[in-house]
């Protein structure tokens, strides 16, 4: 038997010292185990969180200089010798790697076995690795007390021929590091366990397939809480030689998971499915084929490879976008995701223990109010109501409804006086327009001064729908520094908010952000919320016009979506700066706002 400690690692960004006195905790809280641990296996990137843009630089260790310091924290903890498989920024010859060190601490045998440098590097979407790390080249397995191990870095898992590679060189246990953000709040498919993302549903699946080809034991080890929105997962596994799984980590949150690993069960599922025995038999055939293809090899006569398209080929516009309604959720899993991100981004990334919301008497605002009550508790929200005079009073009585019902803390400032009084003193009458941006400003002049006097932060409540619309006041709306409901569609917080329990009242009326006597958000736009956000979506996905008027949307409808979004893009950005040295802010000296 091999004792395994998964750690689920929940790092504060860019703190290594602080991290590294928590693994030192950990290595004393596994120390105290009947039967400690032979193999302690932490995520990619534990010591310093993963996205850290330009900041790899200043927190790359070499692995010498991280031996030494788990050394240090393992002997503070007074722990028996064990392995340790952790993933960290390194600095190797004057490079820069994503990498996982396998090291053993203490006893005689004390020392670094392996260190494993990220083969395949995601440069798409949230990921942008390439920009700041170099690729390494190889993978081995190597040799620990108990028997023969490897180590992958997250994407490395994902193309078959690494853990391949890895089994053929005898190891045992394939352990990868991953730091992944979950993605996919969609319901399951029939027969798959409900409330996980898409993206853990996927991990699961590399994970058994690698396991049950091989015959080995497949370690996922995975970075939990948040970095800037991005909700890293959790869900760690560790799947058996059949490739079933054997043990699983809680999502979002942190987790030590203890495990005993039979290694002779590897034997017994090999010998029931002896498929690594096949590969390694048919090898020698297949390599001078894999050779060619590394190599550049001319195709042979009628060999259609060389008719294949480049790899970028997906850059161009898609088309016949797949049936069903794609804006669905899973409501509660969408919950326990937004309340796991608010407890995460206000009291342990930026140290508040309070938020103030500007309640408005809308679905959004209400939305964010009930999951914000969940997390903090409702005696640390302070609801805000913030009417003008010409405001309906319906919007007061609505807002009231989701104070009483949630107990939340609450205080009403008329912001009249204040509106007022700076339209009387321009030069000209201000518009419906102008005033509306001057009380939608004032509205958030009050929000913050109250998050100073209340030692709150505050939420912002702007849904998807208006954000790629444009459709808020800039440097009003959008200012609060946090905000859950930014990547739902507005028909989603409809579906959320009837989950939550917010009164039927509030999700039923028309959206309003009553600024002008009877104005309405569809009124405004031309176009109902369903419909725009079926065609934002599409059109966010890369679907062509053509495309998505199959899906039963209009032209007109499409090229109005289109051309809100086009025209708003300066919105959804910081202000534009001239450019003139090699260290501007944001194209150079990069950060992420949690570092």
């Amino acid at each position: 038997m091999l004792n395994l400690a998964l750690v689920q690692f929940r790092p504060r960004k860019a703190a290594y010292d602080a991290n590294l006195a928590r693994v030192q905790e950990i290595f004393r809280d596994l120390a105290g185990d009947p039967e400690p641990p032979g193999l302690v296996v932490f995520p990619e990137a534990a010591l310093t969180g993963y996205f850290l843009e330009g900041g790899v630089r200043e927190l790359a260790r070499t692995a010498e200089q991280l031996f030494s310091d788990l050394s240090g924290a393992h002997a503070a903890a007074k722990a028996p010798p064990m392995d340790v498989i952790l993933g960290f920024y390194e600095l190797f010859e004057t490079r820069l790697y994503n990498s996982a060190l396998a090291a053993t601490l203490g006893g005689p045998g004390a020392g670094i076995r392996h260190v494993h440098r990220k083969i395949f590097l995601p440069t798409y979407g949230v990921f942008d690795e390439e920009r700041f790390v170099d690729p390494g080249r190889d993978v081995r397995a190597f040799d620990l007390a108990w028997g023969r191990c490897a180590a992958l870095v997250c994407e490395d898992a994902w193309h078959s021929l690494v853990p391949t590679l890895a089994a053929l060189d005898g190891a045992l246990v394939i352990v990868v590091v991953s730091a992944s953000p979950a993605r996919g709040p969609h319901p399951s498919p029939a027969g798959e366990p409900g409330m996980r993302p898409g993206s853990v549903r996927r991990w699961d699946r590399v994970a058994q397939q690698v396991a049950g080809e091989h015959g080995v034991y497949v370690v996922l080890a995975q970075l939990a809480g948040f970095e800037g929105g991005k909700g890293l997962q959790g869900a760690s596994i560790v799947a058996g030689p059949s490739g079933d799984v054997i043990a699983g980590g809680p999502l979002f949150e942190e987790a030590i998971i203890r495990v005993p690993l039979d290694l002779e069960a590897i034997e017994r599922a090999r010998a029931d499915s002896p498929m690594l025995s096949d590969l390694e038999m048919r090898l020698p055939f297949l390599a001078s084929r894999l050779s060619g293809l590394a190599g550049g090899v001319a195709a042979e006569p009628g060999d259609q490879a060389a008719a294949r398209p480049p790899a970028h080929s997906r850059a161009r516009p898609r088309s016949r976008p797949p049936e069903g309604d794609p804006l669905t959720i899973d409501p509660e899993l969408t919950r326990r995701w937004l309340v796991e991100f608010i407890r995460d981004e206000v009291v342990r990334r930026r140290g508040f223990s309070k938020a103030v919301i500007g309640v408005s008497g809308g679905v959004d605002s209400a939305v964010v109010a009930f999951l914000a009550a969940e997390a903090l508790g409702a005696d640390q929200v302070t609801a805000v109501r913030m009417p003008y005079r010409h405001s309906s009073p319906d919007s007061l009585a609505h807002a009231q409804l989701v104070i009483d019902q949630l107990g939340v803390q609450a205080e009403t400032v008329d912001i009249s006086d204040g509106v007022d009084g700076l339209a009387a003193r321009l030069g000209d009458q201000p518009s419906p327009a102008r005033l509306g941006n001057i009380m939608a400003r004032m509205r958030m002049i009050t929000l913050f001064d109250r998050s100073a006097a209340l030692d709150a932060l505050p939420l912002g409540t702007g849904n998807k729908t208006e954000r790629l619309f444009g459709y808020f006041t800039w440097h009003a709306d959008d200012a609060p520094p946090v905000n859950p409901v930014g990547d739902l569609f507005k028909s989603q917080v409809w579906a959320l908010a009837r989950h939550l329990g917010v009164p039927e009242v509030i999700v039923t009326k028309p959206a309003s952000a009553d600024l002008v006597a009877g104005q309405t958000d569809e009124g405004d736009f031309g176009i109902r919320y369903p419909r725009a956000d079926g065609i934002l979506h599409w059109l966010l996905l890369g679907y062509a016009p053509d495309a998505i008027t199959g899906l039963g949307f209009s032209i007109e409808e499409i090229a109005l979506v289109r051309r809100r979004l086009d025209a708003t893009h300066w919105k959804r950005r910081l202000p534009t700066v001239a450019m003139l040295s090699q260290t501007a802010i944001g194209e150079y000296y990069l950060r992420p706002v949690d570092y």
